[in-house]
């Protein structure tokens, strides 16, 4: 099982162009899409988060469970959803703002554990910044790699919600150790600073680096340095695209037993090209609709 940690949330996407155009609630949240993905995928998968007893909170509950993601880990509470209302730019690439005081995907707190069956477990954006919760899941990385699990993280940087971020930069350095696969976008290196290979000297065996409709990047721990380009697509937006690409690599790696930082050591050249390839057609279809809507694997060709 790969268990997805963090956020969800309802994104308010808008209809048109303009600042008072009608918004259309969709269910979103970086590791919420990443889990929907995931399932979608066939991957057996689990989400471990704290979501809202209200009406949006049980439509979020609602689009795990039709993606068969287990939500046996799902902390529930009073408070309300956390919305990030959407902007869309000329060529698909969308911005948010968020309203996230006291709503309770931030208020999740450190879980007794992970199942057993746990081979894999994946961190990132919004629940990473938003204290009390992200301590919390700071703890669970911690202690999911000191047991041996596979740990993913994609920082998915939102730097509206980041209050100082040299100390959000330090952290981020901090969690090196404890994360076998690191995936992230060229801004959100750029932001960040530092290079992959800083990066892979710190602890991650791989770090893949998303440059939108340009491809894919991966440098590993042993030298190499692998790029696929993009999927030819007409854009709608690109909301969910980083959070499909994220499903889609572990879901590779599980389908060749890579789920461990050893195995990831072990692949070669031809293994990360199929594994890059894939990932780009599944952020293209996601590209294509409105919304974050990873594809099914049945929209997918073989890995």
């Amino acid at each position: 099982m790969i268990v997805v940690a963090g956020e969800a949330l309802i994104d308010l996407v808008p209809q048109g162009a303009g600042a008072l155009v009608g918004l259309l609630p969709r269910l979103g949240g970086g590791p919420y899409n990443t889990a929907v993905a995931l399932g979608r995928l066939g991957s057996p998968t689990a989400f471990c988060s704290r979501v809202s007893d209200d009406a949006f909170g049980e439509a979020l509950l609602g689009g795990l469970r039709e993606a068969d993601v287990d939500v046996s880990l799902v902390q529930r509470g009073a408070e309300p959803t956390t919305l990030a209302v959407a902007t869309i730019g000329s060529d698909g690439s969308a911005g948010f703002s968020f309203y996230v005081e006291g709503t309770a995907d931030r208020l999740f707190s450190a879980a007794d554990g992970l199942p057993d069956t746990t081979k894999a477990v994946s961190f990132g954006t919004c629940s990473l910044v938003l204290e009390p919760g992200a301590t919390a899941y700071e703890e669970l990385m911690r202690a999911a790699a000191a047991r041996g699990v596979f740990t993913a993280l994609d920082p998915n940087i939102r730097a509206v919600l980041i209050p100082d971020p040299d100390a959000y930069r330090a952290r981020f350095k901090s969690w090196l150790p404890s994360v076998s696969l690191l995936k992230l976008s060229q801004e959100d290196a750029e932001w960040l600073g530092g290079t992959p290979r800083e990066w892979l000297a710190s602890g991650p065996g791989a770090v893949v680096i998303t440059r939108g409709g340009d491809g894919l990047t991966v440098f590993t721990r042993d030298g190499q340095e692998l790029s696929v380009p993009g999927e030819p697509v007409e854009v709608v937006d690109t909301i969910g695209a980083g959070d499909t690409v994220n499903a889609a690599l572990l879901h590779g790696l599980a389908a060749r037993d890579a789920l461990s930082p050893a195995a990831l050591t072990e692949l070669g050249p031809d293994d990360w090209t199929r594994l890059l390839r894939f990932a780009a057609r599944a952020a293209a279809i996601t590209c294509s609709r409105a919304g974050a809507e990873p594809p099914y694997a049945s929209e997918l060709g073989g890995l």
